[in-house]
């Protein structure tokens, strides 16, 4: 079968994307498989390549409203032990397993087939684009990012925008994402004297001015959290002195931690919080930051409602508006356009043997039909 009714069953063409070990940032023929499918159905194929890269957007209409789909084809290392081949794309028992199955490969394969299916009964959107990224499991800096620039540059302004990441923890239908959570990391440098443990007074021990400063950062409550986001979570992610004797003192003690901030933060004024209290408690430290991206809400209003109502409808449940987890290269589309996430169950992403159900990749199908359906009516006021 060809066209759109040889794409409507969402599995063959996720087993195939299955089957290209796009480890990031490799693409192993990824985007090559996906083009394929959305030229059948009619898509106007852009190839974005950017570094080592690539990306793909596509679009299918030219009308109003745009409704555009965003996901990645890149995927984590697959690691041993998997009970398939992680690139098989093996069916048993009504499940299919391999790495992508459900982050988000599989949720790819269902965006297409819901616009088949949507397509074969007459109700698509006046416009609906794709957002297909190779860099999300990476660096970040050639994918959606770069993208979203180039649809800027030309026009490509989508009214709304889902994100297919696994939202949902147990079953479909429990969750949207509206927003989520900024993410900053710093690494701390401080330099001291090496010396003998039992002449203190001839060096200087650098990891008592490290423990002093990361006690001072982890005992400080940031905020209480906010109408849509819990708490900012400060982790100290890593203490190292590479000191293998026990009389040593080391010359230089390094620490990693990262932020998880909600909306009463931005990284900028968080760098000048950790530099503060860096330089209080460990004076000449070096400090390098690295900024993932900041938090970012979609406020509910009526688009958000059409697509709460719309999942609903599909799995008899009223999904929950949420803000937690993760980032997500939605972080990047919310400055083009309003952006949600709704996708997969996601208790295996990233794990050994990741999977999914064959019934729930073809009720997401249906459930992004759905969704297209309603949004063919027009973006409610």
């Amino acid at each position: 079968m060809t066209g759109a009714e040889g794409l409507a069953d969402p599995v063959p063409l996720a087993q195939r994307l299955i089957r290209c070990a796009s480890v990031t940032p490799a693409d192993d023929g990824a985007q090559d498989v996906l083009a394929e499918a959305l030229e059948a159905l009619g898509f106007t194929i852009h190839r974005l390549p950017f570094g080592e890269t690539e990306n793909i957007y596509a679009r299918l209409g030219s009308d109003a409203p745009h409704f555009c789909f965003a996901g990645h084809t890149d995927v984590v290392p697959p690691g041993e032990g998997w009970r398939h081949e992680p690139f098989g794309g093996v069916v048993e028992g009504g499940v299919l397993y391999g790495r992508g199955a459900c982050d988000m490969k599989a949720a790819i394969a269902a965006f297409v087939a819901g616009v088949a299916q949507a397509q074969a009964g007459g109700s698509l959107p006046g416009s609906v684009s794709m957002l297909i990224t190779g860099d999300e499991e990476g660096s970040a800096r050639d994918g959606t990012v770069r993208v979203v620039d180039w649809m800027r540059e030309h026009g490509e302004v989508p009214d709304f925008c889902v994100v297919g990441e696994p939202t949902n923890p147990t079953r479909l239908g429990e969750i949207i994402k509206i927003g989520r959570r900024g993410s900053l990391s710093a690494t701390m440098t401080v330099q001291g004297v090496q010396g003998h443990v039992a002449y203190p007074h001839l060096a200087d021990n650098p990891v008592h001015r490290m423990l002093a400063l990361l006690h001072a950062l982890t005992t400080h409550r940031l905020d209480e959290g906010s109408r849509w986001f819990q708490r900012s979570s400060l982790q100290v992610t890593s203490i190292d002195v590479g000191n293998t004797a026990t009389n040593l003192i080391p010359a230089q003690a390094r620490a990693t931690l990262n932020i998880r901030y909600n909306d009463a933060h931005d990284a900028a004024s968080l760098e000048g919080w950790i530099a503060d209290l860096a330089h209080e408690h460990a004076p000449g430290v070096a400090i390098d930051f690295h900024r993932s991206g900041d938090s970012f809400l979609t406020e509910p209003g009526p688009a958000v409602s059409a697509l709460a109502e719309t999942i609903a409808d599909v799995f008899g449940m009223e999904p929950k508006l949420d803000t937690g987890g993760g980032t997500s290269d939605a972080r990047f589309i919310t400055k083009l356009c309003p952006v949600a996430e709704f996708g997969l169950v996601g208790a295996t992403m990233h794990k050994v043997d990741e999977q999914t159900s064959v019934e729930e990749l073809r009720a997401l199908a249906g459930a992004y039909a759905a969704i297209l359906a309603r949004f063919a009516k027009g973006l409610p006021p």
